[in-house]
């Protein structure tokens, strides 16, 4: 028996790492002199994903053919398995929208708040992640 629980697990770990070794493609359109979006994709990279930052200076473009609301806009913007990812979004909430799928846009964190992933600074509270829906009202999906 210890010999076919052996087969089974190292069967099992051999199927599931090509699975992770390649990362999850996500495309971050920035603008070229922007450091704290560097920085962001290197957070992104860390965390597995593996990050093609596009240089553009129209942002504005970009956003408007995604449709970020103006309110939820923030210095770049993040394309992930046909979710948009507006900002500095921590990892656990991108994690959690591609494992449950909700029918949503995406995700927003506005602006640049201090210390947020790929910010310098010191966070100063909670760091608010928004939806991004067609919805005219602002709505929370959850605060890290």
């Amino acid at each position: 028996m210890n010999w076919l629980r052996r087969t089974i697990l190292i069967f099992a770990l051999g199927v599931s790492l090509p699975a992770f070794a390649g990362g999850v493609p996500a495309k971050l359109y920035k603008n070229p002199n922007c450091g704290c979006c560097e920085d962001y994709a290197k957070y992104l990279r860390a965390q597995g994903y593996d990050v093609t930052e596009v240089p553009t200076h129209d942002l504005p473009a970009i956003k408007q053919a995604h449709r970020v609301p103006k309110r939820l806009e923030a210095c770049h913007t993040t394309l992930i398995d046909n979710y948009v990812f507006e900002g500095h979004v921590p990892v656990e909430s991108i994690n959690r929208v591609l494992k449950e799928r909700p029918m949503i846009k995406g995700l927003s964190v506005p602006g640049m708040p201090a210390g947020s992933p790929g910010m310098t600074g010191v966070k100063q509270g909670p760091l608010a992640v928004y939806y991004l829906r067609d919805s005219v009202k602002l709505q929370l999906y959850e605060t890290h």
